[in-house]
């Protein structure tokens, strides 16, 4: 399978999502890719390849795009990011922010939506919450596909069990067939869009809070920079930044930096340098 159409479509890959592929991760082209040569009416995942780099069919490509991609997400996942937010930043952003003043969260990457509800659900239980009269959640992700089931809001009983307590899952979901399906207030906090990050963040306006959790282990350093720039320039000049746990911005910006008090928590160098100063 190695061979120019196999390097042509590691390129397109890149290009479209940040994904680095080589040749070790054949074996992973192989699996996620061949049900959908096999429904193409094709022999096997090269000649998926070779028909991609001869006619770059765009339906086709953004089903390999999204096929490849790793849509991990749980409730509630890795509690330090929450708990960070709920120690430290929120309790700041209400003490900086006027009473009624819109706070504005964005979580990158979304992937189904455990993220973003996750966050509504957080913010619901914060003290503080009942003086805030508006909050924005825009939760994107590049794949259309899971999206969808992020709007949908309906989850299976291992996705709501993982992460959620029962008075959580009793409290914020009822059942909807074989699954749950999350309140319709909490629905109606979240706003799903599609991006991609490695557009940038033009337009997107500013925020007090992003979530960009387990998303640029995936990237090269080049692409690692241009995310964290862009998160920089879509970020509130007092706003935070949560990264996964295993992510670095070691060597990659001067725009960002490590927060005190919690792993993974970050925020604009110009805070620090101002706070110094003063």
């Amino acid at each position: 399978m190695i061979g120019p159409d196999f390097d042509h479509f590691c390129a397109l890959i890149l290009e479209r999502s940040g994904l680095v592929l080589g040749p070790e991760k054949a074996y992973l082209l192989r699996g996620r890719l061949d049900p959908i040569a096999r429904s193409e009416g094709l022999a096997d995942v090269p000649a998926l390849l070779a028909i991609i780099r001869k006619t770059a069919a765009e339906p086709l490509i953004s089903k390999c795009v999204e096929a490849l991609a790793t849509h991990e997400s749980s409730f509630f996942r890795d509690g330090a990011p929450f708990e960070a937010l709920k120690t430290l930043v929120f309790p700041a952003l209400i003490a900086k922010r006027g009473v009624g003043q819109k706070l504005r969260f964005w979580c990158a990457a979304c992937s189904s939506g455990q993220e973003p509800y996750s966050l509504a659900i957080a913010l619901h239980e914060m003290a503080g919450m009942a003086a805030l009269r508006d909050v924005e959640i825009l939760a994107t992700d590049f794949s259309e596909t899971i999206l969808t089931k992020a709007r949908k809001g309906v989850y299976s009983d291992f996705e709501v069990r993982r992460g959620l307590s029962p008075e959580r899952q009793q409290r914020w979901f009822e059942r909807d067939g074989d699954g749950w399906r999350v309140s319709a207030q909490l629905r109606s906090m979240v706003t799903f869009r599609h991006h991609n990050l490695l557009r940038g963040a033009s337009g997107l306006g500013l925020f007090d809070v992003i979530f960009c959790r387990n998303v640029l282990i995936y990237f090269d350093p080049n692409r690692k920079r241009f995310v964290l720039e862009e998160l920089a320039k879509a970020l509130a000049p007092d706003g935070a930044l949560l990264l996964g746990s295993a992510e670095t911005i070691l060597g990659l910006t001067e725009n960002i930096v490590q927060a005190p008090g919690a792993r993974g928590l970050y925020q604009k160098a110009s805070v620090l340098r101002a706070s110094a100063v003063g």
